[in-house]
């Protein structure tokens, strides 16, 4: 008798502890989905506005040529600073942020749905590739990058700036202990990341890339450059 009865205490507190955790499993799921949805893409919009960055970006965005894809295309802050450019594709698995998009470009630009790990469209389609910040939180960046050189027409450019990796050892250390927090709440992001090393790993020539340090950004140790097909 006493043995039925601890088995079935047992079964019911185990069954009730599944549910309670399958409660806070979905409760938490539903949470993340709405500050994913509609609370992250605002956050990330006002932060990327950042006037130091825009420097950059401006110079940065404003070698891309003829037929582009923008990958992580988010709010649409590179567009004015494209000049030489016939029409861009925006690739970005985030409608919430196109949504976000305030200006309107002077050519053709098409927003298209999706990761760049598979980006969709044939070899060789593109003049130019541009990347801005977006290396950090791509999940597989490997792919993404031999992507990105599978759809370059020959001779194509790969611009980029980035965020990754610091040489400092301290901040290095810093960026390795914060990595899972920043995962979590901004959008995949690793703080971390060796992003010269991964570029260099997937067979681009004429590689160009430029270490940056800002004081008031140490956490962000940024990388901009360019490479051919």
């Amino acid at each position: 008798m006493f043995v039925l009865f601890f088995l079935g205490a047992f079964t019911t507190y185990y069954i009730q502890g599944c549910v309670n955790a399958s409660i806070i499993e979905d409760a938490d799921a539903k949470i993340m989905n709405l500050y994913s949805k509609h609370i992250l893409p605002k956050i990330l919009n006002f932060t990327m506005r950042r006037k130091h960055l825009e420097v950059e970006r401006a110079n940065v965005v404003g070698q891309a040529k003829g037929k582009v894809l923008e990958i992580g295309f988010g709010s649409g802050l590179n567009i004015p600073h494209y000049k030489d450019v016939e029409e861009l594709f925006a690739l970005d698995p985030s409608e919430e942020l196109f949504n976000l998009v305030k200006d309107k470009p002077n050519f053709a630009l098409t927003y298209v749905k999706g990761y760049a790990e598979e980006i969709p469209f044939p070899d060789h389609t593109f003049d130019t590739v541009v990347s801005t910040w977006t290396m950090c939180s791509v999940q597989n960046p490997e792919k993404v990058l031999h992507e990105i050189k599978r759809v370059l027409k020959e001779n194509g450019r790969f611009i980029f700036i980035e965020h990754g990796k610091s040489p400092h050892g301290f901040f290095y250390a810093l960026q390795k202990l914060l990595t899972p927090l920043s995962k979590k709440c901004a959008g995949g992001c690793n703080l971390d990341r060796d992003i010269p090393t991964l570029i260099q790993g997937t067979g681009f020539t004429e590689l160009h890339i430029e270490s940056i340090t800002k004081r008031n950004m140490p956490l962000a140790h940024m990388y901009k450059g360019h490479a051919k097909v």
